[in-house]
């Protein structure tokens, strides 16, 4: 396998941007993001090591960058409240120490494997629907994307973990947030679900939740042990795990209520309907778009009892809970395969504003 600079590598992928899943304006925001982001940039170790353990314990920050944000604090936040701390959402000394931050260092040397950058891969990425139904599967642009997504982090962050010309391929050394899990024993799950379990590096040993509260204001999802919430709407369960959702729009708001994941599909196609998307003229054809981590639904699709409605992941993890979505639940790759081991099929979500 050629070896490849980050630097190439970074740009190749930016200037193959893939096509947004909710808007235009999401589109451009995606690719003026990265295209604004300095490879560069110093990231502080000491908040890259608390998104690390806070990840570890199952309350995702998101893409794990070293940067403080608004993601970081919903994890914060979700941490304090399952660990019976100030929910202050800042990194105090009490939390510092309730993460156990000597627990596990931020980073880890990883000498590349095909695992981690094999292909094939897609690139260039096709931009409209009608020339993505072309392919057989939406895969990763890069080698770069691929290890992003594996180590839950971003393409820019692991540039700057490592500069600009260290080369990336099978062979090469690279420092990487360290969310390389102790198991890859995935009890339980299915053929098509243990290997994406695996190479998104998701721990094999996670709790058993019993329902889950998607909140719209907080842009969460927040994973319980205990009995449903009744009809007065309390919420009285043990918080095992929390994820960070984009949960719709004005256009396709939250279906408030309850709500149950009935079946589970890993790698899925997906039935590219322009009538369902409010930002798309109905005269467009219809399309059957290929799986792949870079499909409109990521790598899995938990599909609820509102029709057209389901818990999946995304080609933009970045974006997750700073844009629009068509009604659904996006999630990042990881986190969904992640949420498909904690519960089983048929689980009850209550969905609030």
């Amino acid at each position: 396998m050629r070896h490849h600079s980050l630097f190439l590598t970074a740009a190749a992928l930016l200037a193959g941007a893939a096509f947004a899943q909710s808007n235009t304006a999401e589109t451009n925001s995606a690719q003026s993001n990265a295209a604004s982001a300095n490879p560069a940039a110093k990231i502080d170790l000491g908040l890259l090591q608390a998104q690390v353990l806070l990840d570890e314990a199952g309350f995702s920050p998101g893409a794990i960058d070293g940067r403080a944000g608004s993601s970081q604090m919903k994890a914060l936040r979700g941490f304090q409240q399952a660990n019976g701390l100030p929910v202050t959402g800042k990194l105090d000394e009490k939390t510092k120490q309730e993460l156990g931050r000597d627990s596990r260092p931020a980073t880890v040397d990883v000498k590349l494997s095909a695992e981690d950058v094999g292909g094939p891969f897609t690139y260039p990425m096709p931009s409209k629907p009608e020339e993505q139904a072309k392919l057989d599967f939406l895969g990763y642009r890069n080698m770069l994307e691929k290890l992003a997504e594996r180590y839950h982090t971003t393409p820019e962050t692991i540039v700057a973990l490592n500069g600009p010309e260290k080369l990336i391929g099978v062979g090469q050394t690279l420092t990487l947030p360290n969310v390389v899990p102790a198991s890859r024993e995935y009890t339980g799950a299915n053929p098509k679900q243990a290997p994406l379990l695996n190479a998104l590096n998701i721990e094999g040993s996670q709790p058993r939740g019993d329902y889950v509260v998607v909140d719209k204001s907080d842009g969460t999802l927040k994973v319980y042990e205990g009995e449903f919430p009744s009809e007065s709407g309390k919420i009285d369960g043990k918080l095992l795990a929390q994820f960070l959702v984009t949960t719709g729009s004005s256009h396709d708001p939250l279906p408030l209520g309850n709500w149950k994941a009935t079946t589970y599909s890993f790698l899925p196609p997906f039935n590219y309907q322009p009538d369902l998307f409010w930002d798309v003229s109905d005269d467009k054809a219809e399309h059957k778009l290929p799986p792949g981590p870079n499909g409109m639904v990521g790598v899995a699709w938990l599909d609820l009892t509102k029709e057209h409605y389901g818990i999946h992941g995304t080609p933009e993890p970045q974006l997750i809970g700073k844009t629009q979505s068509h009604g659904c639940l996006r999630m990042t790759n990881w986190d969904v395969m992640r949420l498909s081991l904690i519960m089983k099929p048929g689980f009850q979500a209550k969905f609030v504003a």
